[in-house]
This record gives structure tokens, sequence and C-alpha cells, in this order.
């Protein structure tokens, strides 16, 4: 598991890194965490360079979350629920969630666009009412790119500085990703299988 996603990230290059972090942000198929702490591996290896890397993949991460911005911007929030309610069992997300999210954004203003890039749930989501709220683009892109920035740098640079240790227990580092991805998985076909919209959804 190690030598694949080591290979896979190498063999697709820069382009596959913007590639994977822009869709990670629109549909999750691998975590930002492995991406860019493997790429953190690369680049101790000597194999990508830090800044193209840190530079390429925020760029990604804006693109993906940009596609929920425009989202947001384009529609009114009862086309957003009808969205949601119709595709929500696969974006493993339902309307509350979003309504927490704008709630979050309304109460904190913009900047919350800046500090959520570090939460693990709402990072993405909290695009949508960015852009049903009208914000304007400069300063979602600008807020996104800065706060995506402090949190890829964070795991290509952990990713480096752990670089020794993972390749020394290779065999564990393989068993503990390939476990991580394993309860991703798990987790997002429980999402799926106990989705059911609220009576707030309908």
């Amino acid at each position: 598991m190690h030598g694949f996603i080591l290979g896979a990230i190498a063999a697709g290059g820069y382009l596959g890194i913007f590639v994977l972090m822009a869709l990670e942000n629109i549909f999750p198929p691998i975590p930002s965490e492995i991406i860019m702490g493997y790429g953190g591996l690369l680049v101790a290896r000597g194999q990508m360079e830090f800044l193209p890397l840190l530079l390429i993949g925020t760029l990604g991460t804006v693109a993906g979350n940009y596609f929920w911005f425009w989202l947001g911007k384009r529609w009114k929030e009862d086309h957003l629920k009808r969205f949601i309610v119709r595709h929500g069992r696969w974006l493993t997300f339902e309307w509350s969630e979003f309504e927490a999210a704008r709630d979050k954004f309304r109460r904190n203003g913009e900047w919350i666009v800046f500090f959520l890039r570090f939460s693990p749930f709402l990072r993405t989501i909290i695009s949508l009412p960015a852009g049903l709220a009208q914000m304007k683009l400069w300063r979602f892109l600008l807020f996104t790119f800065l706060g995506s920035l402090v949190w890829n740098g964070a795991l290509i640079a952990g990713g480096s500085a752990l670089s020794g240790l993972i390749e020394r227990y290779e065999t564990y580092a393989s068993w503990a990703v390939g476990l991580f991805l394993l309860g991703g998985l798990v987790w997002y076909l429980y999402r799926i299988a106990k989705w059911s919209p609220s009576e707030a959804d309908t």
C-alpha cells in the first residue's frame, strides 16, 4: 500500500496532485491528509519540490472549493435544498448540515472561510453558504487559498519530517494507511446506508 500510493502520486506528478486535491474537495476519493502527507515523503526523497507541491496542491484545493462556491452563488437556497435532498446520500451530508455551516458563516462572517480550512467536516461545505451569501469572489479565493496554504504546508512538512520513521517501519505504515483508507470507506458506506432526509429536508 505504501509503495503503491507513493508510486501513483509520483507517476501523476504535480498535475496529478492538482487533480486529486480538486476531486478531494468535490467528491473525496482520497483524503488530503494522504495526498499531501505522501507528497511530503516525495519531497524528502527529492522526487518533488516543497514549494511547487504546496502551490499546486493548494490551487487544486481552491479549484475544488470553487465548484461549491459557484453552485451556491448560482442557485437560490431552495434550489440547493432540492439538490442536497436528491444527492445528499452520495455526498454524505444532509440539509441540516448545510444549515449549520450557513449559520456559522452568518455568525462569524467571511473570515470563517479561512478558519474552517482546518476543519475536517466543514472545510468544503462552507463554500456553499459563502456563494449563497454572494461573497465577493476575490475574497473567497483569497481566504480559501491562504487557509489551504497553511493546512497543506503543515501536511507536507509533517510527511517530510516523518519520512525516516515511515521508511524504517514501512510495513506498519502501510497497515496504518490501509486501515485509514478502509475506515474512510466503511464510514462512507455507513453514511450511505443510514442516510435519510430529515423532516426539514422533505
